[in-house]
């Protein structure tokens, strides 16, 4: 009972600390000016730095292993430079045009198009449970983008369409790096990609370059918060948290990432949800419950199918 509470509160913290930073970069887009280009090149470059030089540090694992094989280096430089940037700035950029509440709830409809995928390279038709998921899912989505009118989208189209984007590139993220993951481990691939994924960001946005950004001391901190706790104690969290919990209860309580995301708008930020938009998020989270009882066994199934 002591091993699962300990697990309880670590995925817990690694849920909110990510829900929380999304409502940590609207403030610094909003108040301070920062681009999302710029913020995710910096958080990137620098979480993907600390993580690879701790494995360094701290354990045996061969950390150059990956860049040793043909097909691996492929699979990284895909999962980076699309994958990982592919997801962050999508996500930034979807908070950037409406909040962090809408953008991760947009984002948390990634496990339908798992479920789609998974059901198009099978030919098979998916079970009840994921039905009624895409189902909840597509009421959520209606109800958080319309206001509960077919003749209305109330948020702008470019939020939309960042957030679906979003969820694209986070079941990219989750499905096409599972031969890494079996081979390398989770915190190798994860450092790496966000060192390649900073990488070629930084191409089109220059860490240096910090554009109308304006420093002070709340916005310094911020930007730390978004790199130490919604980027690598968050990602430390959720990792220790599957010693103590079975994959599927780490997944139900994620559910506090949109929650904390949503509450923190709200009351923080003064970002204005009306009822409709409350009701699209509880359809999505009713998606995600119904959704993560079999995600993870899916996933795994897909390991030795990367695309």
């Amino acid at each position: 009972m002591k091993r699962k509470s300990i697990g309880i509160f670590l995925v817990l913290t690694a849920a909110i600390s990510w829900g929380v930073s999304g409502s940590v970069a609207q403030f610094l887009f909003t108040h301070k000016q920062f681009s999302t280009g710029w913020l995710v090149c910096i958080r990137l470059l620098t979480s993907g730095a600390l993580l690879l030089l701790y494995l360094g540090l701290t354990s045996k694992t061969d950390i150059w292993g990956i860049w040793k094989r043909r097909a691996s280096v492929v699979n990284i430089l895909i999962f980076g430079l699309l994958g990982m940037a592919g997801v962050q700035f999508t996500y930034f950029a979807a908070i950037e045009s409406s909040n962090a509440a809408t953008a991760t709830l947009l984002q948390y409809l990634a496990p339908v198009l798992i479920i789609l995928y998974t059901a198009l390279i099978r030919k098979t038709i998916p079970p009840f449970q994921h039905i009624v998921g895409i189902i909840t899912a597509l009421l959520g989505t209606y109800f958080l983008v319309s206001a509960g009118s077919f003749s209305t989208i109330s948020i702008k189209p470019e939020a939309l369409a960042w957030g679906l984007s979003s969820a694209f590139f986070l079941a990219l993220y989750t499905l096409q790096p599972a031969q890494l993951l079996k081979e390398f481990g989770s915190t190798v691939v994860v450092a790496w990609g966000m060192i390649l994924g900073g990488f070629g960001m930084s191409f089109f946005y220059p860490p240096w370059k910090t554009g109308d950004g304006i420093f002070t001391l709340s916005s310094i901190l911020a930007i730390v918060f978004v790199i130490l706790f919604g980027t690598l104690i968050a990602f430390f969290c959720y990792l220790e948290s599957l010693k103590h919990l079975e994959a599927a209860e780490t997944s139900l309580l994620s559910c506090a990432e949109p929650l904390s995301a949503a509450f923190l708008a709200v009351i923080w930020l003064k970002v204005p949800f009306n009822i409709y938009e409350w009701i699209g998020a509880f359809f999505i989270l009713t998606t995600i419950l119904l959704l993560s009882l079999k995600r993870r066994s899916t996933e795994r199934e897909l390991a030795e199918k990367p695309i």
